[in-house]
């Protein structure tokens, strides 16, 4: 009786463990059940997207994701929440995952994105149309670890950050452009084309949000661990991160910025100009007026005595 006692023990036992493995390491926003078959499927938090656990999540489904638990904490009157430049709202995405070229909150105001969704346009309303979704094919990042006695060794701090995006964030070291370290600034390159990405199977402005989201302590991996890069058992403990992104197309905003800019800088030119030319004008009417005058007055004094 004792030996069957043991098995059964041990098949709940079994059991019990591969539930608590049916997890997604790469996502904690998920819902994680073992069917029938023992196979384990993860859902994103609030859709019926199923979640490939053995890559990374595409930043608009994440967003998405946290919506959720915004609500839930703002609901019951959380005191923190979530900030963005252009406000929080729920993205908008296409099935395969990617953000739709159009953005628009939970007013009417809408505008055009890039994959990594960020603002190419002035925001307008219902009507607007973006033609494309216009792909961030290159991001720089901008770090400064906090100060210390000495420098770290610049092959190591390369190599370390190389490391931890092809060990942690899946990303082909073909994609890594450059890092440079001058203490105690770093800057990292990566750039990617639209071809590219579909081989490599992971998006660099996907990489980038969960790169930031470990910078900031907020881990979308499942083990929520803090990320720690050491250099012979120093730590780099980051404490200033700046991203930004470059399109194959330029912002459309930019140029009817700049347009409206040469406007009024053509304005200026024109009405300083313009005053120029009247003060000019007026100067010369008066300087003409006064030359009259005396001519007028010497004339005068001439024809006097002819005149006695």
């Amino acid at each position: 009786m004792e030996p069957l006692f043991g098995v059964l023990l041990g098949l709940i036992l079994a059991v019990a463990s591969s539930a608590e493995n049916c997890t997604c390491a790469t996502n904690k926003w998920t819902v994680c059940a073992q069917d029938a078959s023992g196979n384990c499927t993860c859902m994103l938090v609030g859709s019926n997207h199923k979640v490939d656990c053995s890559t990374l999540t595409s930043k608009c489904l994440l967003m998405k994701a946290e919506m959720i638990p915004l609500k839930e904490k703002r609901f019951r009157g959380h005191p923190h929440g979530l900030l963005d430049n252009d406000g929080i709202y729920n993205p908008d995405c296409e099935d395969s995952g990617i953000f739709k070229a159009r953005q628009c909150n939970q007013t009417d105001t809408c505008w055009c994105v890039n994959t990594a969704r960020v603002r190419r346009i002035e925001k307008g309303g219902k009507s607007l149309s973006c033609s494309e979704l216009v792909r961030t094919s290159w991001i720089y990042i901008e770090l400064k670890h906090k100060k210390r006695s000495s420098a770290f060794n610049v092959p190591e701090v390369a190599n370390a950050l190389k490391h931890l995006f092809e060990s942690q964030y899946k990303l082909h070291p073909k994609y890594i452009a450059a890092i440079k370290y001058d203490s105690p600034l770093i800057q990292i390159g990566l750039n990617q084309n639209d071809s590219e990405k579909s081989r490599c199977g992971v998006d660099i402005a996907d990489v980038v949000y969960y790169f930031e989201k470990d910078i900031k302590d907020d881990s979308v991996f499942h083990s929520n661990s803090t990320l720690t890069v050491s250099l012979n058992g120093d730590a780099l403990d980051i404490e200033k991160l700046w991203i930004y992104y470059v399109d194959e197309k330029p912002p459309e905003f930019c140029m009817r910025q700049l347009v409206s800019g040469i406007s009024a800088v053509v304005t200026v030119v024109m009405l300083t100009a313009g005053f120029s030319i009247t003060v000019l004008v007026v100067l010369k009417w008066l300087r003409t007026r006064k030359y009259e005058k005396v001519e007028i007055k010497e004339m005068g004094e001439i024809r006097a005595p002819s005149l006695q």
